[in-house]
């Protein structure tokens, strides 16, 4: 979720939808597509390094597993599922998206350039849900578990998404995991609070990738391997 270039133009509004989590909008800011949740920047198609390195770290993770299956939290702009569906490595590709609207934005709409190779792949399978719901009902389970559905665990879209991060919810999302599978959370800033949350709820090989940005603090992608 990088940060918006800074340009003169004024954003024009695409598309806004009601959703069940409230108003969401994709808007073009000059060159970019953006998507804004309830009045906050969530992210545009800037850059894309993190939300890759998302993918390829916990890829890298897996060292060499026969066609592991990742589920991804987060349609988003499509950086993570197309750097997935590009990498013959993975068996199955499965992306959580609880907004109809974003699905549509790439199904057939301005996002579709960036993902409908990504959405072709006979790979890949779009699940219309809320990710926290979905990691405690599904009887699926993952080799890699990549979230990127919030700024961070201490920056969420909505309130709701904050049990996602206690240790609770991260022993549910083990849960989805098959053994030796890996987590990881996109994030806009370090927390080495929820570095000692990861490890309260049993996960090993606890680190943080960085990512540097034009300002402020880098984002980083908290990487962590599965109990059992």
């Amino acid at each position: 979720m990088p940060h918006p270039y800074d340009t003169d133009e004024t954003p024009v509004v695409l598309d806004r939808r009601e959703g069940p989590h409230g108003e969401v909008v994709l808007r073009r800011h000059g060159e970019l597509l953006q998507i804004i949740s309830n009045g906050c920047f969530l992210m545009d198609t800037s850059d894309g390094r993190s939300e890759r390195l998302l993918v390829q770290a916990a890829s890298d993770a897996l060292d060499g597993r026969p066609d592991p299956s990742v589920l991804i939290g987060g349609l988003g702009v499509g950086f993570s599922l197309a750097h997935a569906a590009a990498d013959p490595r993975w068996g199955r590709i499965t992306v959580v998206e609880r907004e109809r609207a974003v699905i549509d934005w790439h199904l057939d709409g301005p996002l579709s350039a960036l993902s409908a190779d990504a959405l072709a792949d006979p790979r890949t399978r779009i699940v219309e849900a809320d990710l926290v719901a979905h990691v405690n009902e599904t009887s699926d389970t993952y080799d890699a578990l990549c979230l990127d559905i919030d700024n961070g665990p201490a920056w969420t879209v909505t309130d709701d998404n904050g049990s996602l991060y206690s240790t609770s919810g991260l022993t549910s999302c083990a849960r989805v995991l098959k053994p030796g599978g890996v987590l990881a959370v996109w994030s806009a800033e370090p927390s080495p609070e929820f570095e000692g949350t990861l490890r309260n709820a049993g996960f090993r090989q606890v680190r943080t990738e960085e990512v540097p940005v034009a300002r402020g603090v880098p984002d980083v992608v908290h990487l962590a391997i599965g109990p059992g």
